[in-house]
């Protein structure tokens, strides 16, 4: 199992399917063409399938496939699912010609690396290189083995399997969110009772000499808070009298990156503090005007907190960082008086004001403006193909109309939106499920001599968040009003999420580095082990019959 294993990881790997690019279609074509060579679907051609994404200018779409156990009734479902696509090559730099050449890269880092952790690793023959070995090519192979596995023995299968491939998890998620509604017609029309959806997405150590494997129960969320900065112009030689935008935007983001105090606490967990994925202004070329406005937005881990706490910590945030640049305008200009011996002027001030999105457009509405409208504009002329540039010229469309013209900063939510969720011991359903996960890691532990931890949240973003829901209707609408044409631009299928509530957890394949030049698969494990454990908990799952779920 572990050669075939490695033979079918790297030819995966071989064929690029970098997150936006035509290779994701390339990818998904080839492995429905792999699984349909398998014995079972020789005979069962139907139970192999394709769900093109809607409106994908990339033509991607989601590879299903189902395995249905011989001579039982049993309805009983365990879903298998991994992502199909990668990050980028870029961070290979010189080695980007083999960064899906493992050997190549084995190679390399063994006659050259200065890292002597990294040097003896790819000296050894344990791990396997290569952009895509450990997220997540490797898990796609463990998964069809799996599959191939059951698919010779459906009469001892108590249930089905059905493993989804999918594209889009490097990103914005658009490949399960379509999954979700095809499980929902999986449901309804085939009768499936889905119990436990199994990814296998990497994990890896979690500190120096860390000697544990981990479970996860569920998967940490992911908002993208934004904010779009709005100043007062002023040419240079009369900068004290402007707001400049980008003073603010530093100003903010100095107060909110990295900044554990707006980090949940979660006894025993592995939680990360907010960071800044973008920051500029909107200046295309050089000129001596300071910039009209700035945009900001940040990467923000969510636990358990909802969104309304989250806005109303990061409003406090910003209110303070406005306030300090208020006085520190304050103060430079005074300095300016008395360097000069210039007259105060009694018309300038650096008041800045903060409003969340619902406040700003519910501002502009009481002023006779139309928000709709000039977001029906923008949505018919714009010709951005980023969901985050197009939110922001929404809510910068609307201060174009604003007759006020102050000094503002509006905060709202662009995509992705990442629910989290975890396996609840409150519940019954999900406590058998965590008693059956802790029975096998015991048994797992016996045989294998390693250690498994279970954790509640997968440390790293998920496809597996789409699958359950958390949030109640009230929250859901208020992150609604603070996103700015949700339903066109980032259309989440929040009541199908709702109604499937599938469980799902990650057992995950084992590595290093992931999105980094160093990518590599630890194979003893991700190649013997694991697909040893994921068996286990597909069989307990299925023949477990103390509840009905």
């Amino acid at each position: 199992m572990s050669e075939s294993l490695e033979r079918i990881t790297n030819t995966l790997m071989k064929i690029p399917s970098v997150t936006d690019t035509k290779g994701e279609k390339v990818i998904a074509d080839y492995l429905f063409q792999f699984i349909s060579e398998f014995p079972y679907f020789k005979r069962h051609p139907a139970q192999v399938w394709e769900q093109p994404l809607p409106n994908d200018s990339l033509h991607r779409k989601n590879i299903f496939a189902l395995v249905k156990g011989e001579n039982v009734s049993s309805n009983k479902t365990v879903v298998y699912h991994s992502h199909l696509d990668t990050v980028g090559v870029k961070d290979f730099g010189f080695l980007k010609k083999y960064a899906f050449d493992s050997a190549k890269l084995s190679q390399y880092f063994a006659d050259s690396s200065i890292d002597r952790v990294l040097r003896d690793e790819a000296k050894s023959g344990d791990w396997l290189f290569g952009r895509g070995s450990v997220d997540m090519k490797s898990g796609i192979a463990v998964h069809l083995m799996n599959l191939f596995s059951f698919s010779e023995q459906t009469e001892e299968l108590n249930g089905n399997i059905l493993l989804l491939l999918n594209p889009a998890e490097e990103n914005d998620h658009s490949g399960i969110m379509e999954a979700v509604r095809e499980f929902g017609r999986l449901q309804e029309e085939k009768a499936l009772e889905l119990l436990l959806a199994v990814n296998n997405d990497y994990t890896t150590a979690l500190y120096d000499n860390d000697p544990n494997r981990y479970i996860y129960t569920g998967s940490a969320g992911k908002i993208l808070p934004c904010f779009s900065i709005f100043g007062r112009e002023a040419h240079v030689g009369e900068t004290l009298s402007g707001i400049d935008p980008t003073f603010i935007s530093s100003e903010i983001n100095s107060r909110i990156s990295y900044n554990m105090n707006l980090t949940e606490r979660m006894e025993g967990e592995l939680v990360l503090p907010p960071t800044c994925l973008y920051q500029r202004d909107n200046k295309d070329s050089y000129n001596v005007q300071t910039a009209l406005n700035s945009r900001l937005y940040f990467n923000y881990f969510i636990y358990k907190e909802s969104p309304k706490n989250i806005l109303d910590a990061l409003i406090k945030e910003t209110k303070e960082a406005c306030e300090e640049v208020n006085n520190h305008m304050k103060d430079q200009h005074r300095n300016f008086l008395a360097y000069t011996h210039m007259p105060a002027s009694e018309h300038i001030d650096w008041e800045i004001e903060v409003l969340t999105l619902k406040e700003y457009y519910s501002r502009l509405e009481g002023k006779g403006i139309s928000p709709k409208e000039l977001w029906d504009e923008v949505l018919k002329s714009s010709e951005s193909t980023d969901k985050r540039e197009l939110c922001f010229e929404l809510v910068e469309r609307l201060y174009e109309e604003d007759p006020d013209k102050k000094a503002v900063v509006i905060l709202f939510l662009a995509p992705p939106f990442i629910p989290y969720n975890h396996l609840d011991e409150g519940q019954r359903k999900e406590k058998e499920i965590l008693d059956l996960l802790q029975e096998t890691m015991e048994e797992a532990e016996r045989e294998s001599g390693e250690t498994f931890v279970m954790k509640r949240f997968f440390p790293f973003l998920s496809d597996s968040s789409f699958l359950s829901l958390k949030e109640t209707g009230e929250e859901a609408n208020y992150l609604s009003d603070n996103f700015p044409e949700m339903e066109k631009i980032y259309p989440i299928p929040m009541q199908t999420i709702q109604e499937l509530n599938l469980p799902a957890i990650n057992l995950g394949v084992y590595g290093k580095d992931a999105h980094k030049r160093s990518e590599r698969l630890f194979k003893p494990y991700s190649f013997n082990t694991l697909p040893d454990l994921i068996q286990k908990v597909t069989l307990k799952i299925l023949n477990h019959e103390e509840t009905k779920y």
